[in-house]
């Protein structure tokens, strides 16, 4: 296929106006990552289930009883497990969607990580609940990097800002009720089986459900163009705009010609070239500093709580409240999306996620505990759906899977030592140590951005990648 008719493609998918066929693509997408999202955010709510179930002592932790020679002990070893296996998924197979296409790794990876996330419920060794948690990672590190890149593919430019923040609107629906079932199942043993099985398990029954459905998404014609399968790309577009003039009852546009991308696989290599290079510099940076902030409380909240003097059984019940802000930032982030500039987002988020953080950790009364968790999550989720969206739309189709996969790399693997730093800092000097070195990550995520961000609203993907 010519670079010109590539090209065409892009164009007829830019000028389609809003419409139901488009936003039910960024539904089932997103229920394609509601269950990712409850597999990682139920780590810290489960929490103290598998710590009071006896999976953490050195004699059950097996091989990762050693990893007490870098810090790593008890629970800590569980959240470096997952953050690995997020590591190892997007380092080594983060590519795949670029070689294979989007659809097959998007289904196939959540089947891998429900599979083994179901069989990880069933351990009774805490050796062999990291072992199934590192496997897992691996599983829905891919369905991440992979939901970014397909979402930016088959959503018109105008549309691109509110369509991540409807996903991650979507997909946060689920940790307030991840953390409601935490709270009412944890203390509990159901039947005889722990309360956190139970909270493992309804999750991957829930993500089985969801396979089921998001069956019938189509291919990005974008990837099927470049691989110069031009009838199947057509194909798909063709269905699109039909059930898009049915739907509005207006003919479309004439599409306006974008600028042409280069045919064929990417390599790797080109992520490093000189046009890529600042931008692959500055993300991966930037997803080591984020990922401490939103992470280092996502995952902790509990803890820090009863570091705050509040008892095991408040602390969830605090936390669940906390939680329920967690779809508000991106639904609120509709109404902005598309008319403030991407990267202002994310600096305005990290600007007062590392304010927030900071007064958290001085607070004292459970009420402005909550208030102050409730503005992080806000922020923190405001930011989070803009850096997705950004870095996605940072790289050309032929190498984007594999360059949201580098750079999002360095956030899990910062985000398996910052468990540690974080683990070590609440021990050594309380929540107000976790606070400041959070708040310092902030900074630098904000000089990054700020400093070496593209600008990208309202601009075509093949106009940005140029």
């Amino acid at each position: 296929m010519s670079e010109t008719a590539s090209a065409r493609i892009a164009a007829r998918l830019d000028r389609l106006p809003p419409s139901r066929t488009i936003w039910k693509i960024v539904l089932w997408i997103s229920l394609g990552g509601v269950f990712e999202f409850y597999d990682l955010f139920f780590t810290g709510y489960v929490a103290p289930g598998m710590v009071k179930s006896g999976l953490f002592t050195p004699e059950s932790l097996g091989f990762f009883a050693h990893l007490g020679a870098i810090k790593v002990a008890g629970f800590g070893t569980f959240v470096f497990s997952t953050f690995a296996g997020l590591w190892v998924g997007v380092v080594l197979f983060g590519h795949m969607a670029d070689r294979l296409g989007r659809r097959p790794v998007f289904t196939w990876s959540l089947v891998w990580y429900v599979t083994c996330t179901a069989i990880m419920a069933f351990q009774h060794s805490g050796e062999m609940l990291n072992v199934w948690r590192f496997i897992a990672g691996v599983g829905f590190a891919v369905q991440l990097v992979t939901i970014d890149t397909y979402i930016s593919e088959l959503i018109p430019s105008a549309e691109r800002g509110r369509a991540f923040s409807v996903n991650q609107f979507v997909t946060f629906c689920v940790v307030p009720l991840v953390a409601l079932l935490a709270w009412v199942l944890v203390p509990l043993s159901p039947l005889g089986i722990d309360g956190w099985r139970w909270v493992v398990l309804i999750g991957s029954v829930g993500a089985v459900l969801v396979w089921l459905l998001v069956q019938g998404i189509p291919e990005s014609p974008r990837w099927l163009a470049l691989q110069g399968r031009t009838d199947e790309a057509d194909a798909i577009m063709t269905a699109i705009e039909q059930r898009v003039v049915a739907e509005t009852g207006k003919p479309l546009t004439p599409p306006a010609l974008a600028h042409a991308e280069e045919n064929g696989r990417g390599r790797f290599a080109e992520i490093f070239s000189p046009q890529y290079r600042r931008r692959t510099l500055m993300l991966s940076v930037f997803n080591m500093a984020q990922v401490i902030g939103f992470y280092g409380f996502a995952a902790w909240v509990p803890t820090l709580l009863i570091a705050r003097g509040i008892t095991i059984t408040h602390s969830l019940e605090y936390s669940f409240i906390i939680a329920i802000a967690n779809p508000v930032g991106p639904l609120l982030g509709v109404l902005f999306a598309d008319r403030i500039e991407r990267k202002l987002q994310i600096i305005l988020g990290l600007v007062l996620m590392g304010l927030s953080m900071i007064a958290f950790a001085m607070a004292s009364s459970p009420f402005l505990l909550i208030t102050l968790g409730v503005v992080f999550t806000l922020a923190a989720n405001v930011m989070s759906y803009a850096y997705h969206n950004y870095q996605a739309e940072l790289y050309p189709t032929r190498i984007r899977a594999r360059a949201v996969g580098f750079v999002y790399s360095w956030s899990r693997l910062a985000a398996a030592f910052a468990g540690l730093a974080i683990g070590y800092l609440l021990h050594a000097g309380g929540a107000l140590a976790v606070a400041a070195f959070i708040a310092i990550a902030m900074v630098v995520g904000i000089v990054m951005i700020g400093l070496f961000g593209p600008r990208t609203k309202l601009v075509s993907l093949e106009d940005i990648s140029q």
